[in-house]
């Protein structure tokens, strides 16, 4: 897929660690997880929402579209 998740480069900018995310923005670290690895096929817009506010950033920061060969 080539829409790819830059979540971890996010947390390591803000100093925070996934369980803390999952937890303010209250989901599973185990559903957080699988957004971080890209497995999800959806992320609602509140979740999306909520990790920017959390993280102080845009959609954009977390979300990269890289287009396949």
């Amino acid at each position: 897929m080539p829409i790819y998740i830059n979540l971890d480069n996010m947390l390591e900018q803000k100093g925070m660690r996934s369980n803390e995310l999952a937890e303010i923005i209250g989901i599973t670290t185990a559903n957080l997880s699988i957004l971080k690895t890209g497995k999800a096929k959806a992320v609602r817009f509140s979740t999306l929402e909520a990790i920017c506010e959390a993280l102080e950033c845009q959609p954009g920061d977390i979300l990269e579209y890289r287009r396949e060969n």
